[in-house]
């Protein structure tokens, strides 16, 4: 079952103790004390920033300005970088923005690095009532598909994960790597860092896309997970813990 972050009535605004600062362009474009942490959407807060802290000569009104009540658009420009409509302003005179009147967002990924005091953040900020913990376990799991086994172990290391549900990963060594083939897929998170993934290719030469993924570096708080893969549970069968091996078909691994 997912969960959301406490249960916030959206826009949710809450200043933030931290000093943020926006890299683009070689210039830092927001340097402040005064961020806000703004919950659009339940699952993640975003950055936004008093007006007062917008330098004219770098956001330009953009050409992509639909016009929209409540709105302006901007691009972002310093020196011959431009990132097209990549700042949003709210004036407060849409209803349904109306608490987010003078301030702005700039898209995380329009520029080149963001900054919490001296610690460079990723993907977005962290959400201060989230955690991530792995735990060493002694679960025994096994992950089949179509009547392969992938994967067997009694030292699995579990994640749990605020408002999501739990992964089981798996030390390499325990799995049949003679099944899994590279992807060129990534993600980010900002919380367990760059994950890489494997295609698996049953015996019959079925192909599975990305159903595996691994973080090579993971964050600090996630370092246990560096050597250890996890399956797609929704997509592959799982059994947890021998005396209880019952088979759940293209669904979450049953870790209660």
């Amino acid at each position: 079952m997912s969960f959301a972050a406490p249960p916030f009535a959206q826009p949710r605004i809450e200043p933030s103790l931290k000093r943020v600062r926006v890299l683009f362009g070689g210039s830092y474009v927001v340097d402040t004390r005064d961020a806000k942490l703004v919950w659009e959407k339940p699952l993640y807060p975003t950055y936004f920033f008093p007006m007062s802290k917008m330098d004219p000569s770098w956001f330009h009104k953009s050409s992509k300005d639909n016009q929209e009540h409540g709105i302006n658009i901007y691009d972002l420009v310093v020196g011959d970088r431009n990132a097209p409509a990549a700042v949003t302003a709210f004036t407060g005179e849409a209803s349904d923005t109306k608490d987010l009147a003078g301030l702005f967002k700039i898209e995380f990924s329009s520029t080149d690095a963001w900054f919490e005091e001296d610690e460079r953040i990723y993907v977005h900020p962290k959400d201060p009532y989230k955690r991530v913990d792995v735990l060493q376990s002694s679960r025994q799991v096994r992950v089949t598909l179509n009547g392969v086994e992938l994967a067997s172990t009694n030292r699995p290391r579990l994640l749990f994960e605020t408002g999501l549900r739990v992964r089981t990963y798996m030390p390499l060594t325990d799995v049949r790597v003679d099944l899994l083939r590279p992807s060129d897929t990534v993600t980010e998170c900002p919380y367990k860092g760059v994950a890489k993934y494997y295609n698996v290719q049953l015996p019959d030469g079925e192909v599975h896309k990305d159903i595996v993924w691994y973080y090579r570096t993971p964050q600090p708080e996630c370092g246990q997970m560096a050597g250890y893969v996890a399956f797609y549970d929704e997509k592959v069968n799982v059994w947890v813990d021998e005396d209880d091996y019952a088979e759940v078909p293209n669904a979450r691994a049953r870790v209660q």
